[in-house]
């Protein structure tokens, strides 16, 4: 995108503006990105992540243990339509996710505070990975945790040591795309 004119001051972009954009950043997409979620009960976070999701080009969004199904009537409504434009299914136990994912040929990275967890800005998400997050109250369980390649955190400076579920999917789905565009 050029830069605007003074004269002509900043507008917001028209949908054909959005999709034309879209389309040039699906254009530098060539990695496949997936999505494991485990335990997530509150629909509204479901839903959150559903819509993430869909802006970030999931390709296939597995869910394992109690994680609330997208078609709920309140994830849906959170995830407004989105839940349409990504592949889903419940995969079992979150072993059997991970062995789901793997039979896909991607690498599981976890999001999870652990003695061995990397920052996101250098966990290993080049190619072709699949993030694990887990739910609202305990996050992921050790056998997610013991399945996964690598496990990496999101830095914080504040006083809160977590957080919510969707905005960490957010972000760290963000950041997969971000280091892929960046290359």
């Amino acid at each position: 995108m050029t830069a605007p004119d003074p004269a002509q001051g900043r507008r917001q972009l028209r949908a054909t503006d959005v999709k034309r954009l879209n389309r040039e950043w699906r254009r530098r997409t060539n990695a496949r990105l997936g999505l494991l979620v485990e335990s997530v009960t509150q629909p509204f976070n479901v839903g959150s992540i559903v819509r993430s999701a869909a802006v970030f080009g999931v390709d296939h969004l597995w869910l394992a243990g109690n994680t609330t199904p997208p078609t709920h009537r309140n994830a849906a409504k959170t995830a407004l339509g989105t839940d349409r434009l990504v592949p889903w299914e419940h995969a079992g136990t979150p072993a059997e996710a991970a062995a789901a994912v793997r039979k896909e040929g991607l690498r599981l990275v976890a999001v999870e505070l652990t003695t061995d967890a990397v920052p996101l800005h250098e966990a290993p998400l080049d190619g072709d990975v699949c993030l694990a997050v887990g739910g609202e109250d305990h996050g992921c369980s050790p056998a997610l945790l013991a399945a996964a390649d690598a496990v990496t955190y999101i830095p914080q400076i504040g006083r809160v040591g977590s957080l919510n579920v969707a905005v960490a999917a957010a972000i760290a789905l963000a950041e997969a795309r971000r280091r892929e565009w960046s290359d």
